[in-house]
């Protein structure tokens, strides 16, 4: 049957069930292994034999479910209003929740074990190789894992714990009102937490002034009452982290990321031995704004702006192909499967759900969703989602289920070395010198966000946790202030650290999944150091880089990239990237 037009740029969802018959069958064929996996409990680590066995139909039934629940989510994504869509979305959830339940003892079963016998059901039953890595994670965070009785109270106290969390977002994002502005059409608008990036991107410096004070005299009204919140959820991490044998909650939060204290703090040295080359980026964008005075509300503004570029689905996929073949035909021939089997939705629809993401699917392929606007910067949105599936695609087809899905740690690497090609070889095609102008402006935006703004987070959570930790008493003046210093340290004296920033940190919902951020710096860092590899075209690079995709998390996040020869806990990886950005500085200035 010929496919029509609009079915081209449509998902097909068909490979993962033909019909809501096999989707049903599936489902009960999960229920009925979750009933095998029950008769486990209490018995799983007697004898080496019910140890495979339960992870063997764990694994079928993990298969199964990735599946089942990624076809009710696709589903309900397209149209969120549609009433099938949301009653099978439902229905998968309630399934996740079961299947939650079903194997919830496996891993305290693991952990309260004779760790002996278990070394020895590895040692001796080869049939255990394919689960030996999660097996061993169990036993690793042994240390940290208190009595059942413990856990069972720290479980139901869950809730209260995640209060200040919860009451942030309540406060901030339903309570919150902050006034109206006038637009630079001299309309008055509300100013909303949504669109206040949009007003700070304006080229009209009133408006991103009004929208930057309306913001800030909101949080400086509430200050006490979020610092409160703020502070009973440090609290809250550090008497956790402590009762599980940790040093700190950083030592906690690194453990659970598969990385290191050393991997923090080298970032935050190398940025603090090299933050000059920030400045220098902040001097040039105030000469290219061409103000006396550069303020806080003018550093979103893009003195390059040309104007929106329109440009065809037909004419991205080209330019994404084009830029990441230097990947090598096997990866550019499966991008065009993506492209040319319904793999990505491309545009919007009515009730379709916002944004961009990649969700790889186990035993299928990996399905893309975009809201395509015909917008040169819709084009790296692409290439990113891609980067995602690509190290979906490849760790999925090297790796059970179990070892398939890579950790946070990584997960940014390979859609940041796609976004890093596209933008090379973008800026390298433009013969415009404006428009080229505005692609490195982007680049080297992008950077300052991702890599010095997210360190200068990191670097304030690390303060805070540390005081609070060592029992100062810290107030809302106390942390305005360490926030205020760390943006004079970060921005330098080319820009003007307006008061009303110290009251920033305050509306930052990161803040409240502690030690989150610095992952961004590592990605990019990362990412960089990796593509700049790719495009100096060093022998075996691309091969090895590959191989490190198919690993899922096989290994250890840390261990994963010294396989691309990048070392997070060297200052080294992060000197590079801070070298990477210098020179785009010098390519912008000269193009100028």
């Amino acid at each position: 049957m010929q496919e029509t037009e609009e079915q081209k740029y449509n998902w097909n969802l068909q490979d993962i069930f033909k019909n809501i018959e096999e989707f049903n069958k599936e489902k009960q064929e999960i229920q009925n292994i979750l009933k095998e996996i029950k008769a486990y409990q209490g018995k799983l680590c007697d004898t080496s034999d019910n140890l495979y066995n339960c992870y063997k139909l764990y694994e079928q039934a993990l298969e199964k479910f990735e599946k089942v629940y990624s076809f009710g989510m696709l589903k309900y994504h397209l149209d969120m209003s549609n009433q099938e869509g949301i009653k099978l979305f439902k229905e998968v959830e309630n399934l996740g929740t079961e299947f939650s339940v079903a194997t919830s003892f496996i891993t305290p079963e693991i952990t309260y074990a004779d760790e002996a016998k278990i070394q020895n059901y590895l040692k001796n039953d080869e049939r255990l190789i394919q689960y030996s890595r999660d097996i061993k994670d169990i036993l690793e965070k042994k240390k940290h894992v208190l009595s059942k009785e413990e856990e069972n109270l720290l479980a139901n106290l869950s809730e209260i714990i995640s209060a200040p969390e919860n009451t942030f977002d309540m406060l901030t994002n339903v309570e919150f009102k902050f006034g109206n502005l006038i637009d630079e059409n001299g309309v008055e608008v509300e100013l909303t937490d949504s669109n206040y990036t949009l007003y700070l991107k304006s080229q009209n410096q009133n408006v991103r002034k009004q929208a930057f004070n309306l913001m800030y005299k909101k949080y400086s009204e509430f200050i006490n009452t979020i610092t409160e919140m703020y502070i009973a959820n440090v609290k809250v991490k550090s008497k956790t982290a402590k009762l599980r044998k940790y040093n700190s909650s950083l030592e906690k939060a690194v453990d659970n990321d598969d990385a290191s204290i050393k991997v923090y703090n080298s970032l935050i040295e190398a940025i603090d031995e090299n933050i000059s080359a920030n400045y220098e980026f902040l001097k040039l964008k105030k000469k290219m704004l061409n103000l006396p005075e550069l303020h806080m509300y003018d550093l979103y503004v893009n003195p390059c702006e040309q104007g929106k570029d329109e440009i065809t689905f037909e004419e991205a996929k080209q330019e994404v192909l084009n830029a990441l073949q230097v990947l090598g035909k096997q990866y550019t021939n499966k991008l065009k499967e993506a492209f040319n089997n319904n793999w990505i939705d491309v545009y919007a629809k009515p009730n379709k759900r916002g944004g961009a993401y990649s969700m790889g699917v186990y035993g299928v392929h990996p399905f893309v969703l975009t809201n395509f606007v015909n917008s040169k910067r819709d084009v790296s949105t692409i290439a990113h989602e891609l980067g995602h599936s690509m190290h979906s695609y490849y760790s999925n087809k090297e790796q059970g289920v179990i070892d398939a899905n890579y950790t946070i740690m990584v997960a940014e690497v390979a859609s940041t070395v796609n976004e890093i090609l596209l933008a090379d070889y973008q800026i390298n095609h433009e013969q415009d010198k404006k428009k080229k102008a505005e692609l490195l402006y982007e680049l080297l935006e992008m950077i300052r966000a991702t890599f010095f703004r997210q360190a200068m987070f990191a670097e304030f959570e690390k303060i805070v946790h540390e005081k609070i930790e060592d029992g100062v008493m810290l107030s809302s003046d106390d942390l305005n202030d360490i926030y205020y210093k760390l943006n004079q340290k970060y921005f330098g004296e080319a820009v003007e650290i307006d008061e009303q920033i110290k009251y920033e940190w305050a509306r930052i919902p990161h803040f409240y999944s502690d030690f989150y951020v610095y992952k961004y710096a590592t990605g990019v860092s990362a990412a960089i150091a990796i593509a700049t590899k790719i495009l100096n075209k060093e022998p075996g690079f691309v091969d090895k880089y590959i191989e490190m995709l198919k690993q899922g998390c096989s290994k250890k996040s840390i261990d994963l990239l010294k396989m691309v020869d990048v070392d997070l806990e060297s200052k080294d990886t992060y000197k590079s990237t801070i070298e990477f950005y210098n020179n785009k500085i010098n390519e912008l200035k000269e193009l100028l």
